[in-house]
């Protein structure tokens, strides 16, 4: 009944051929506007889950907390010396603060007053005693220096370590690093390159490395989200700003950038060029293989219009419907193609191969209605279980799939109309000829009866295949990482990769938010003490412990040092004369102690460099004198300040600092992060796994990551158990029999379980990108299978020799070549989409082109 009904409509749509086209163009040009005007596309991970999930409202919560840190752009500066990333990253800041059009505020998070005052105090005991008695043992040193600041008094100072080994009152063996950094530096400058000396390397020592090789400069920047890349003008002002900096320009240091804005203007991007470039293949590969199959262009045209169209309709009906594309569901258009292409190869191969007794149009109008009545009822059938298997993720939390679910398998219906409707229109305009002798390959049947012959051990070999392949789903890894899936290579993910290695810069963490300060220190103290976790931070992290012990020490030294340090008048700048006179006399007076040195001693180095620029031109002299004192002015104010320390409380935490901790009602926020590098998935899970036990609103980037994931899985598995279900009821209601939805079923989850064992040995690990494949899998495994078996029950004898072999190859060919282009993306999220989704066709291409054949009951017709 339903087949006449179908074969009927096709014939009407034919007669009717240039009114359907006019309906169809209007309605595709409708669904074109509505798409441009309507359609947008969000980077956004977190928009693909649901807002209803408990954890995902702890982190939306936080994030309104405080929004402060969110959407933020970074600039990374990376120098050679600590002094000119220092001068960078302050120059940068101030720049961007005047930028009041592209940034919302701009902060130096490692180089606050507060910090800069009290960093002493967050040392040890034990390191800051150590600290401080080698700064005083080099008071004569600074004295000399903040009297002088200059190469002249840099020399004159160096004239005291003589006079000190010549009484044997000088204990050099604390200062060998910095003689040897100083004695580069000045046999640089006497051969004519002198370079910019590192005070704070020479003086601080290891306690430079203790502050990370990078200065930072955090914004948050104002996004224009009517753009694709809502970050892209706040990027290039800070570019641009960056360009024009002294020590960038010099190359002395770099300014990279990163944050999530910078990775997600850059992420679309990426994602944006593949699947347009994926798409466009698709189609171009699509017509070739179209050619192959059909022969015609009067064929292939029509097949082309009406995968155009439907895919219009379908954009225009996700514009309507979603809005706005995420990263999973801007995957509809490959999957449309992929598989709508399928129903169109299908109804033209049968078409070809018709036998219509009449000629001329009657002929061409018997041809389509034949083809009608055979095959328009089994790609409806087609159609409604495939659709059926995406509509089965929409109501699950993982929006992202849910959303494709939601386009693609109202799309599978769209294809279905467009190819009984549309195609049929365009086959009577384009006339092409019918009644070709063979549409399938005679070839093959020898292959069929081979496979009849042999079907027990084919079905034996099946059944160790499914059984492998049940024993390795516990084997299968879901990695809820976003950054696993973007490009490693762009300038935001390759910047990142430099700040994970310190765990207080890592992307990674875990966050409580406590009733108040006091609970706050209580969650702090518990876990630090836990294995795996680095720190602990909360507001009163800012606060030094044991100030009375800290300050005892610092106020000894400063009594030592600060009346040296601090003088009422400096001496003025030195001229060429000056100086050289300054290097003889102390290149003179190291030349009478170095008998008495060590052959590899600095001092050595030193003298002979001296010697050198007491003779240089005044050209050299002065650069020299510029490079060596260029930072001292800056070390020597900063180690005032950090002796000038006094008695600090939670109070006078500054507010730029307390507000990334306190609430304005009195909550606290406690921020764990963990040790090690957390980009091994199961790294993360041991952290999580670590701290989710302290409390259940444990909150942060880690615990989002690893909780998604949990998600993704979950719906996965109600939504693929659901639409097994759908396909089940709608196979039994379409075939009305058990056994024949059986054959139907059970080369579909065979197909499943080949694709498990092929994951787990290339390996290919699923994530929120390829996990798409599942869908695909039970659609298009739907689609190849229920044609064999209905052909099966119509009586084809040979099914590899049918036509629909012929079909379902090259729509397997169509759809492979699409998704091949995915694979060749450089985006790691779209090339592993591409790789799982061609694993899964090739094993559903498998299991319907062997399994099925082998698994069909044998018929009286068979023994023939």
């Amino acid at each position: 009944m339903i087949s006449t009904i179908i074969g009927r409509f096709i014939v009407l749509c034919a007669k009717r051929a240039w009114l359907v086209v006019a309906i169809f163009m209007t309605l595709a040009a409708a669904a074109v506007w509505v798409s441009s005007t309507h359609l947008g596309v969000t980077t956004d991970t977190d928009k693909m889950l649901s807002d209803k999930l408990a954890w995902k409202q702890r982190s939306d919560m936080m994030g309104r907390l405080f929004p402060q840190k969110d959407n933020l752009l970074v600039a990374v500066i990376e120098a050679d010396l600590p002094e000119e990333g220092r001068a960078t990253a302050r120059a940068l800041a101030a720049k961007l603060s005047a930028d009041h059009e592209h940034f919302n505020y701009v902060r130096l998070p490692d180089d606050d007053p507060y910090l800069n005052r009290n960093g002493l105090m967050f040392l040890d005991p034990k390191l800051l005693a150590k600290v401080l008695d080698d700064t005083v043992a080099a008071q004569p040193f600074l004295g000399a220096l903040a009297a002088d600041p200059s190469a002249r008094g840099l020399f004159d100072s160096l004239g005291l370590i003589a006079q000190g080994i010549q009484h044997g009152q000088a204990n050099l063996s604390g200062f060998q690093t910095a003689l040897n950094g100083f004695a580069d530096n000045l046999e640089a400058a006497a051969n004519g390159h002198p370079t910019p000396l590192s005070w704070q390397r020479l003086l601080a020592g290891s306690l430079t490395d203790l502050a990370g090789r990078y200065q930072y400069v955090m914004t948050q920047p104002k996004l224009d989200y009517g753009s694709f890349q809502p970050g892209g003008a706040a990027t290039s002002a800070m570019q641009a700003a960056s360009k024009d900096l002294e020590f960038v320009k010099s190359g002395n240091a770099h300014v990279y950038l990163t944050g999530e804005v910078k990775i997600a203007d850059e992420e679309f991007a990426t994602v944006a060029d593949g699947m347009v470039t994926g798409l466009l293949g698709s189609l171009v590969l699509v017509t070739v293989w179209l050619t192959l199959a059909v022969h015609t262009w009067r064929v292939i045209i029509p097949i082309v219009i009406t995968l155009v169209t439907g895919l219009l309709f379908t954009t225009g009906f996700a514009a309507i419907a979603v809005g706005t594309l995420n990263l999973i569901s801007v995957a509809f258009a490959i999957l449309f193609v992929g598989i709508a292409v399928d129903f169109a190869i299908q109804f033209s191969v049968r078409f070809l191969g018709q036998h219509p007794t009449q000629i001329g149009e009657a002929g061409l109008e018997e041809a389509l209605f034949q083809t009608g009545e055979e095959t328009g009822h089994q790609i409806l059938v087609a159609a409604l279980a495939t659709a059926a298997g995406f509509l089965a993720f929409t109501p699950t939390a993982f929006l992202g799939v849910a959303e494709l679910g939601e386009i693609a398998g109202i799309g599978m219906m769209v294809a279905f109309v467009c190819t009984i409707a549309l195609l049929p229109a365009l086959l009577r305009i384009f006339r092409p000829a019918v009644d070709h002798p063979r549409t399938g390959y005679l070839f093959m049947k020898p292959v069929d009866q081979t496979i009849r012959r042999w079907r027990k051990p084919l079905l034996g070999l099946f059944a160790l295949i499914a059984i492998a392949g049940m024993a390795l789903i516990p084997s299968l890894k879901f990695d809820g990482d976003p950054l696993h899936t973007k490009d490693p290579k762009s300038e935001g993910m390759r910047t990142l990769h430099l700040l994970m290695a310190n765990p207080v810069s890592s992307p990674y963490s875990a966050e409580y938010l406590a009733p108040n300060l006091d609970a706050a220190k209580v969650m702090a103290d518990k876990a630090a003490k836990l294995p795996g976790v680095h720190d602990a931070m909360w507001l009163g992290s800012y606060v030094p412990t044991d100030q009375d012990t800290k300050l005892a020490l610092i106020q000894d030294a400063a009594q030592i040092l600060l009346p040296t340090l601090i003088v009422p008048s400096v001496k003025p700048a030195p001229d060429a004369a000056a100086i050289k006179a300054s290097a003889s006399a102390t290149a003179t007076a190291l030349g009478s102690v170095l008998t008495g040195l060590d052959a590899k001693d600095p001092l050595r180095r030193i003298q002979a460099a001296l010697s050198r620029l007491a003779t240089a031109s005044d050209d050299v002299v002065l650069n020299t004198n510029t490079a060596l004192v260029r930072f001292l002015p800056m070390q020597l104010d900063t180690l005032k300040t950090v002796l000038s320390a006094t008695p600090v409380s939670i109070k006078e935490v500054p507010d730029i600092i307390r507000r990334d901790y306190l609430l304005p009602d009195g909550r606290a926020l406690v921020e764990i992060h963990p040790s090690g590098l957390m980009s091994n998935n199961d790294a993360l899970h041991r952290f999580v796994k670590t701290v989710q036990p302290l409390s259940p609103d444990m909150a942060g980037s880690a615990v989002d990551i690893v909780e998604s994931g949990r998600t993704i899985v979950h719906a996965f598995t109600t939504a693929a158990l659901s639409a097994i279900v759908m396909i089940a009821i709608i196979l039994l209601v379409a075939l009305r029999k058990v056994l024949d939805m059986g054959l139907v079923l059970a080369p579909l989850l065979m197909s499943a379980l080949m694709t498990v064992i092929l994951i787990v040995c290339v390996p290919e690990t699923l994530n929120f990108a390829n996990i798409i494949a599942l869908p695909l899998l039970l659609g298009v495994g739907v689609s190849f299978n229920i044609y064999f078996v209905m052909n099966w029950r119509a009586g084809v004898k040979f099914p590899l020799a049918s036509p629909t072999a012929r079909a379902v190859l090259f729509s397997a060919l169509t759809t492979g070549t699409a998704f091949g282009s995915l694979a060749l993306s450089h985006h790691p999220g779209t090339a592993s989409m591409g790789r799982l989704l061609l694993l899964s066709l090739g094993c559903t291409l498998v299991a319907t082109l062997v399994f099925v054949p082998a698994l069909l009951p044998k018929r009286p017709i068979d023994e023939a």
